[in-house]
């Protein structure tokens, strides 16, 4: 009898999103018919060229898409189950209850930490969104465990955004984002910006954390080398379309896309391109 397969945290199935626009004729297709699953517990980052899908993927799995406001992608067709809920035309009930099990880090997130908080402060903050009557002492505690599994000194949380540098703030954001437990982080690029000899760093962090804390994770990155440090499985995307998915050495040692067939020409030294891809 095979045994039965893992329990999933995300399943995707034939999965089309776009950006509406009052021209039906322009919509932009983000992203196509993609199926794929995270499994409890898994790490799958996602690669692609700038335009490809994957900040609009990460989106949609974060449970951040598909509201009204302007810009926001919307589901098409197919179907995406994040923790047990239906992403497609999500109420708002089960949204919020998402958005509390779910840890979104948006691009350049450390940019946008509220300047006149301490870091003490913007990590704490999405615990008193949700309680504000949430004991300080405990939640203090939650902050200092975190700023210390981001290898920041505990001192760190007197300081403000300004007096950090980018890699620093970008750590801080990490730890803002997990600091509810989520069941699930969605990191999209989270090394983008970041000074090239401190990026490895940040996406050990996440890795550590992960294999601490057991959250399931999809984390878009733009360097295919970096891949290898965050995860075993990889989802490639081109153009909306995912043309390369599963454990990261069979998808480049069997290429079944032109673009897939490049990357791995780049990362083994026979560039056309470079191996950034976004």
């Amino acid at each position: 009898m095979a045994p039965d397969p893992p329990p999933v945290a995300v399943s995707a199935r034939d999965l089309s999103i776009h950006y509406p626009t009052r021209k039906p004729e322009n919509r932009a297709i983000a992203v196509s018919g993609a199926t794929f699953d995270i499994a409890e517990g898994e790490i799958i980052a996602v690669v692609g060229e700038t335009g490809s899908g994957k900040s609009t993927l990460a989106e949609t799995v974060a449970g951040v898409g598909g509201t009204k406001a302007a810009g926001s992608p919307q589901i098409r067709g197919g179907s995406v189950k994040v923790l047990g809920i239906e992403v497609r035309e999500i109420s708002k009930r089960h949204r919020d209850e998402l958005t509390l099990r779910v840890g979104y880090l948006p691009q350049d997130a450390g940019s946008f930490l509220a300047p006149r908080l301490t870091i003490g402060e913007n990590i704490a903050e999405p615990i008193f969104m949700r309680d504000r009557k949430f004991n300080s002492w405990d939640a203090e505690e939650a902050v200092a465990t975190l700023v210390d599994a981001v290898r920041l000194p505990l001192g760190t949380m007197n300081k403000y955004p300004h007096e950090l540098s980018k890699g620093q703030r970008q750590r801080i954001a990490i730890a803002r984002a997990l600091i509810l437990e989520p069941v699930l982080l969605v990191a999209d690029d989270p090394t983008a910006g970041i000074d090239v000899t401190v990026r490895g760093a940040i996406l050990d962090i996440i890795r550590e954390l992960q294999q601490e804390r057991a959250f399931s994770a999809l984390v878009v990155t733009a360097d295919l080398a970096e891949v290898q440090r965050v995860s075993d499985r990889v989802m490639v995307m081109h153009r909306g379309f995912i043309v390369g998915h599963g454990e990261l050495g069979e998808v480049l040692a069997n290429p079944r896309h032109p673009y897939v067939e490049n990357l791995a020409r780049s990362l083994h030294g026979k560039p056309r391109e470079e191996t950034h891809v976004n």
